[in-house]
């Protein structure tokens, strides 16, 4: 069975890490089905803290294929990625493509895929901040409506793809069964929703305690457990409103006055902060080039608090017990909004500094009743496509 991932940006890289790493040990058999993995990059992130770290880090195969599109305007980027995707598929032929997330890679590899008849398996569909001025939730939207597997991370993920009208679920949209158990009868047809929980939960789980062996971030920025509040800033809602990135900015200088704020830059936010003449100097901002996995779980895990418009970064610091204060007016994550873990603060300077001054509580592990699974959410949907091998070859072409 030949499976293709696409792939391009940070999160993404994140999500194909466990799936990755479980064909490797399995040595690409999984109940007893034959698979071999194909990794195609396209290259929308390029910059190394933003792409090949996580390849060394994550200890993911070197993409087979690196499309390089590199930045551009969305109907040129995406445009790009389709027409080099829809080469190498032609070219493979494989029985199923792999998109994950909500990225412009995400969306152009669902649609050339499509177009092609390829069955295609969406990682973390149905969610939705409802917010069409975001290019990722229009990603989002059409990737859900152009795939054949839809594989929820959360029961809150299922029933918004219930409203929208989809109606094939395996158990009823509750989380599969461990993989080790039989799951009994599989749809008969296309699409089908199944929840496995949420994938980049499995890689931080397996990923922690490497971090914590080789991550030297915290001695080498002199760093004290909670001393300090991180933060990280990329959308475009942000970083190219100048009046949102100026109130975002001004809080972070006042924050600054409390703990210090370490704020690895994303390159589009180092651009607009010179752009608009926002020098940081003098305050206790400490900006700084983006960092690797390892560093940045580190970083996270010892922070006060984190401020972010990053829905990865969101559920991270929910993983690892972080209060988080979310830069943006609405997100698609509102499993982590539950009992104070998370708040929306938009880019409002009062609220960002008033969130930032009350107590930092820390909640109870949530390795139990945990809304993202038990951090087994690609050993299920790897079990799935191989009881469905029958049934994704025969959808292949049709």
């Amino acid at each position: 069975m030949k499976i293709v991932s696409i792939i391009g940006a940070r999160p993404q890289f994140i999500k194909v890490a466990p799936i990755a790493r479980i064909l490797r040990d399995e040595k690409n058999v999984i109940n007893g089905v034959k698979m071999s993995h194909k990794i195609i990059h396209t290259g929308q992130h390029y910059d190394y803290f933003m792409n090949k770290v996580f390849f060394d880090q994550l200890d993911i195969p070197v993409p087979d294929v690196n499309l390089e599109v590199g930045s551009g305007p969305h109907a040129v980027q995406t445009g790009n990625i389709l027409q080099k995707v829809e080469g190498c598929l032609i070219e493979d032929e494989p029985n199923l493509v792999i998109v994950y997330g909500d990225t412009n890679s995400t969306l152009a590899g669902a649609l050339a895929a499509a177009k092609l008849h390829i069955p295609v398996a969406h990682v973390e569909s149905g969610l939705r901040s409802y917010n069409r001025r975001m290019p990722e939730e229009i990603n989002r939207i059409l990737t859900d409506h152009c795939s054949d597997i839809l594989c929820v991370p959360t029961v809150n993920a299922f029933r918004i793809l219930k409203k929208e009208g989809f109606d094939n679920f395996l158990f009823d949209g509750n989380l599969a069964p461990d993989p080790d158990e039989k799951w009994g009868p599989l749809p008969e047809h296309f699409p089908v929703g199944i929840n496995v929980g949420d994938m980049m939960y499995d890689a931080v789980r397996l990923s922690m305690e490497v971090a914590e062996q080789k991550s030297r971030i915290m001695q080498k920025l002199k760093l004290e457990p909670q001393g300090y509040f991180l933060a990280t800033l990329h959308r475009a809602e942000n970083t190219d409103d100048h009046k949102r990135l100026r109130e975002i900015v001004h809080a972070f200088r006042e924050i600054s006055l409390l703990k210090p704020v370490i704020f690895p830059a994303h390159p589009r936010t180092q651009k607009m902060l010179k752009t608009l003449d926002l020098d940081l100097s003098g305050s206790n901002i400490h900006l700084m080039e983006p960092v690797g996995y390892f560093d940045m779980l580190i970083l996270l895990r010892n922070a006060w608090k984190l401020l972010t418009d990053s829905g990865g970064m969101q559920k991270e610091a929910y993983f690892l017990n972080v209060p988080c204060i979310t830069l943006r007016d609405e997100t698609e994550w509102v499993e982590t909004l539950q009992d104070g873990k998370n708040v929306l603060v938009g880019s409002d300077s009062a609220r960002i500094i008033s969130e930032t001054k009350k107590p930092s509580l820390r909640h109870e592990n949530i390795d139990t009743d945990n809304p993202f699974g038990d951090g087994r959410s690609a050993s299920r949907f790897l079990k799935l496509i191989a009881e469905m091998e029958g049934l994704l070859c025969a959808h292949q072409g049709r």
